[in-house]
């Protein structure tokens, strides 16, 4: 993906903003398969020696950037990755949802949907039942990956039922969702 960027923000730090509205992400549908994603996820899964490799990089703020600067690119071009440092890709079907275009581009896909769909698809439709927290915006630009593998995402989903009531937010509309017809009465 070749994105001009000129504004300010997450999005057009991470480079994706279009030519028209340069602050806005940019759509994108996910370049690689999601059963590919989910293979190449447990692989990814952390154990002592990614722990080792995101402590040694974190030490080496050059390394670090370098790292950093991989994963943007290699994430960028197959998911449209803003670098929220907070990924849910794995609970997402592998589609990213800080690239929704619904409010931009109505004839969009809502990212939702293709979602479920390609989570359903390999059997994880139930990863979408996961709450996803409010993303920290002071972790912008950061590697996720390192904050993967050391274990600082643990806390990005909980179960509805984990949610204390001054917790919850009410859900937003999606607008490919149909208003339901009301019936008339007898």
């Amino acid at each position: 993906m070749s994105a001009i960027s000129t504004g300010d923000g997450p999005a057009a730090a991470a480079g994706t903003g279009s030519p028209k509205s340069p602050a806005m992400p940019w759509p994108v549908s996910p370049r690689a398969p999601a059963r590919s994603m989910y293979l190449l996820h447990h692989l990814l899964e952390p154990n002592a020696g990614y722990r080792r490799l995101a402590a040694w990089l974190e030490a080496r703020p050059r390394l670090r950037r370098l790292f950093t600067a991989a994963e943007k690119g290699v994430k960028q071009e197959i998911f449209g990755c803003q670098m929220c440092a907070q990924c849910t890709l794995p609970s997402t079907g592998y589609a990213c949802p800080m690239t929704c275009p619904k409010q931009l581009y109505a004839s969009m896909r809502c990212v939702w949907l293709v979602a479920f769909e390609r989570a359903d698809r390999q059997g994880r439709s139930g990863d979408l039942l996961l709450l996803q927290r409010p993303i920290d915006h002071r972790l912008w630009g950061q590697s996720s990956w390192i904050r993967y593998w050391q274990g600082r995402d643990d806390d990005l989903w909980a179960d509805a039922g984990e949610l204390r009531s001054k917790d919850a937010v009410p859900p937003a509309a999606c607008s490919d969702q149909v208003p339901a017809v009301p019936t008339a009465s007898p």
